[in-house]
């Protein structure tokens, strides 16, 4: 996986998306906590490359 900035800035937006929609369909308290974590990973990502 490439971590350019472009790059994951779409996946940080496509985790929100996930997030969003996971937690509008009322899905199990898990799956919300998963995806959040996965976004939050993808964030803390792109704190650390300095972007």
């Amino acid at each position: 996986m490439n971590n350019s900035k472009e790059d994951l800035i779409r996946e940080i937006e496509s985790a929100r998306l996930v997030l969003n929609k996971s937690i509008d369909e009322g899905q199990e308290y898990e799956e919300i906590y998963q995806n959040s974590v996965r976004l939050d990973v993808l964030i803390e990502k792109y704190i650390m490359a300095g972007y």
